[in-house]
């Protein structure tokens, strides 16, 4: 009966083979669009899912407050968090503490690397986290002072096939540690990225050694800037444990914490919501949207049910054309339930085949969709069991939901009405199958409108004015250099030889440029003389004497830094929001007043107007641009328009030649603060092309269902042309039941598009208001592809001979 069922049914898809390939493509792109997105999904949620006491890893984080008012939020917290909740907490096992590291210059022999991602660890790290070591005792590894864990890459760049445990290497010319043990690469599902880890221990003797009262990190609630990372003892309840923090902090850090800085809250933060839940300030890396990864798997499951609505669609419309078949096989002696499941086993070849053309399809998109993405995905997912359980589950769940009803349908004819011819389309199934196909282009609205409103937000922020001038901008990477005193002569040497170029403008120096946030943040600032309770917080950019002319900033009031002041040194420039934060309504208000910066006296020489130090997603910071004449960051070289090529060239030949055995590393600054945009820029091209594929399955749809309307509508059509209806009327006559559709679909749509854009605009202090053109230019754009799409069979059946007509059976 089964191999009788699989016979039929291939009979049934070989005979409307139009039918058939509608259905079988708009399923096979449905389903493929689906598996890629959950594949997506599987890799964003997946983040940190290697440590193997995952689930009780807590990251504490910090909240400060302004007068009440929170004012920054810290991916990391004070020095002291870790050992003092240890000792005070019963429900704490361990803790880790990471400190970010500058990178740094290794050297063995004559081998050198430079390694960007260096942290200092402490000793648990290995006993908290799962990072397995290739080579090394994880107890002991990090538990010396002047000890180094490397990876694998790093190790094979500086020792070659050597065994590098106990070998030394040398960093920044100046530091010597001795290599413990090897870290296997890490996979890039993890928040953390890692070269290097350093002994922590090693930090807090050289943090003791420059403290005139010996006093080390393990006591300073004045410092931010320390991942902190708990590991609680199995079923303790991390949100009580949070409750108990304050009082640990009002007693351990008290008067003096409150001195130096505003109020402070520690907050516990699961390991595995990182990546998708925290963007806060000096986060380990770039973390993803828990946002975008939901919405795109809500985008996943409208493209696949809207190829589930078409097939229903579609069978549905040629019941008609089959209620023959069923009243002959009635006839004979057959039971409905027989009838279902012959309709069943119709569905379950076609979404079959449909799934067979759908791994194609992924196998071939996987490279495009990861340059589209920016993601990593491999065809690897072949081998994963929870790749062929989404499909399995996808294919079970089309059957059964694409099939049943059609199966339903088209097994209740009446076989004595469909012998005797009696049998017309129910206006319940029209009702049915318009509802539908409202229900698509509803989708591919809602999709339309969302991509539009993603692009025209990013257009918005790369279009406005910054407030700051950053063309023609090359930026080069801090030099690695001894600290010593000659820094300051190298600079204004190598800035004076650049000079020479007719082709070089301006040259400054910054600890962070456009683009960057600052990681400088300083509480307990305040105007000289006023109480140590109302100090405030403020983002700190150390610059030079050059900075703010480079940069073009507009100074609202006083002037800029100029070395014929003997004290600029004790100078500060204010932006108008931080002036404005310190009390001032008026920027000439602030200028020449002195403010208590952690116990020494500046004096704010100028006041700049708002500018962007970072994206527009961001609002407007509190800044305090602090002279440094020496300062060790960044070069900003400002070049005129021409040979860019030939300017590079000479600024690389002065840059080794005043810091030889430093990369010369550059970017130019457009691009850099650009990238700012790049996930946003990627999430609306992935959006996009989605919405594309929504909107491809619902037209293949229309398609079919235009067929046969037209083929049902044919004598209609043969009459209006004899009793005189031109063939534009006729087209009118049918695109209007189309365009109508579209329109409904609209009506739906909008109200909720708008909401869900307008939700979505909420994370950008800097943003568009939704206008009439995101919703109406997405509708002008669905109706004109749903016209084109139906015009072949429109046209054929308008342009029909109607003697023609009038004959068709």
């Amino acid at each position: 009966m089964l191999r009788n069922y699989l016979k039929i049914a291939l009979r049934n898809l070989l005979r409307h083979k139009s039918f058939s390939f509608i259905n079988i493509v708009g399923l096979s792109v449905g389903i493929a669009a689906c598996l890629l997105i959950l594949q997506y999904v599987s890799y964003e949620l997946s983040f940190d899912k290697l440590h193997s006491k995952g689930d009780r890893i807590y990251r504490v984080r910090q909240d400060r407050y302004n007068d009440g008012v929170l004012s920054t939020q810290w991916a990391g917290g004070a020095f002291a968090a870790g050992n003092s909740f240890k000792d005070a907490f019963a429900e704490i096992e361990d803790y880790v503490k990471l400190v970010k590291s500058r990178a740094m210059i290794a050297t063995n022999g004559d081998e050198r690397l430079k390694i960007e991602k260096v942290y200092w660890a402490s000793a648990s790290f290995f006993k908290v986290f799962s990072y397995p070591l290739v080579q090394g005792n994880p107890a002991l590894a990090l538990a010396e002072p002047n000890t180094a864990v490397i990876t694998e890459t790093v190790a094979r760049r500086l020792f070659g096939t050597q065994n590098p445990i106990g070998k030394t290497i040398q960093l920044n010319a100046e530091q010597v540690y001795k290599v413990t043990g090897v870290l296997k690469d890490l996979p890039t599902n993890t928040h953390l990225k890692i070269d290097m880890l350093r002994s922590y221990v090693t930090f807090v003797n050289q943090v003791k050694a420059g403290n005139p009262d010996g006093s080390g990190p393990e006591t300073a609630w004045q410092w931010d800037g320390c991942l902190t990372h708990l590991l609680l003892r199995p079923g303790t309840d991390p949100t009580a444990l949070e409750a108990k923090f304050p009082t640990v902090v009002d007693k351990l850090a008290g008067e003096e914490h409150k001195k130096y800085r505003s109020a402070a809250i520690y907050l516990l933060q699961p390991l595995r919501d990182i990546h998708l839940y925290s963007h806060y300030m000096e986060e380990a890396e770039p973390n993803g949207d828990g946002t975008t990864v939901y919405l795109l798997l809500g985008v996943a499951f409208f493209i696949v049910i809207i190829a589930w609505v078409n097939y229903i669609n579609l069978a549905t419309a040629r019941a008609i054309n089959r209620a023959k078949e069923v009243g002959v096989r009635k006839a004979v002696g057959s039971q409905r339930s027989q009838l279902i499941r012959q309709f069943m086993m119709e569905s379950a070849l076609l979404n079959g085949l449909a799934v067979v053309l759908a791994l194609i399809m992924v196998m071939v998109a996987i490279p495009l969709f990861n340059d589209l993405s920016g993601h990593e995905l491999t065809l690897s997912l072949l081998s994963k069991g929870n790749f062929w359980l989404a499909l399995a589950g996808l294919y079970l769940i089309g059957v059964f939901f694409s099939g049943l009803y059609p199966a339903l349908v088209l097994s209740s004819f009446n076989p004595v009405a469909v012998l005797k011819g009696k049998v017309s389309a129910s206006r319940q199934g029209a009702v049915l199958r318009k509802g539908l196909v409202v229900l698509q282009f509803a989708a591919s609205l809602f999709l339309l409108v969302g991509t539009f409103v993603v692009f025209r937000q990013i257009q918005f922020m790369r279009e406005q004015s910054l407030g700051i001038n950053i063309d023609q901008t090359l930026i080069i990477n801090p030099p690695i250099i001894k600290n010593d005193s000659t820094f300051l002569r190298q600079m204004t040497a190598f800035k004076e030889e650049l000079f020479r170029q007719p082709s070089i403008r301006h040259i400054a120096a910054s600890t962070v440029v456009p683009g960057q946030a600052s990681d400088w943040n300083a509480g307990g600032i305040r105007l000289k003389g006023t109480a140590e309770g109302d100090g405030k917080q403020y983002r700190i950019i150390g610059v030079d004497y050059d900075f703010l002319k480079t940069y073009d900033l507009k100074l609202l009031a006083g002037r800029n830094f100029a070395k014929e002041f003997g004290t600029d040194p004790k100078a500060v420039v204010f932006n108008k929001m931080a002036a404005q934060h310190l009390g001032f309504a008026q920027p000439e208000q602030a200028v020449g007043k002195e403010i208590n910066f952690w116990g020494e006296i500046f004096t704010i020489v100028g006041v700049t107007d708002n500018f962007h130090q970072q994206s527009l997603r961001d609002a407007y910071e509190p800044l305090i641009l602090r002279l440094i004449p020496d300062v060790r960051g960044y070069f900003s070289v400002k070049m005129a328009a021409g040979d860019i090529r030939s300017t590079i060239d000479k600024v690389r030949d002065e840059w080794n030649r005043f810091f030889p055995g430093n990369p010369f590393e550059y970017t130019f600054l457009d691009d850099r603060f650009n990238e700012q945009y790049r996930a946003d820029q990627r999430f609306g091209q992935v959006f996009g092309l989605f919405t594309g594929l929504a909107i491809l399955v619902a037209c293949l749809g229309l398609f079919g269902l235009a067929s046969f309307t037209t083929v049902q509508r044919t004598k209609e059509i043969g009459i209006r042309k004899v009793l005189g209806a031109s063939i534009p009327e006729i087209l009118r006559l049918l695109y209007k039941e189309f365009a109508q559709l579209v329109l409904i679909a609209f009506l739906v749509a909008t109200p909720i598009a708008w909401y869900a854009v307008s939700q979505w605009l909420q994370g950008y202090a800097f943003r568009i208001t939704p206008n009439w053109e995101v919703f109406v230019l997405p509708f002008a754009v669905v109706l004109l592809i749903a016209l084109l799409t139906v015009s072949f069979q429109t046209l054929k059946a308008a342009l029909m001979n109607p003697v023609k007509s009038l004959r068709t059976e």
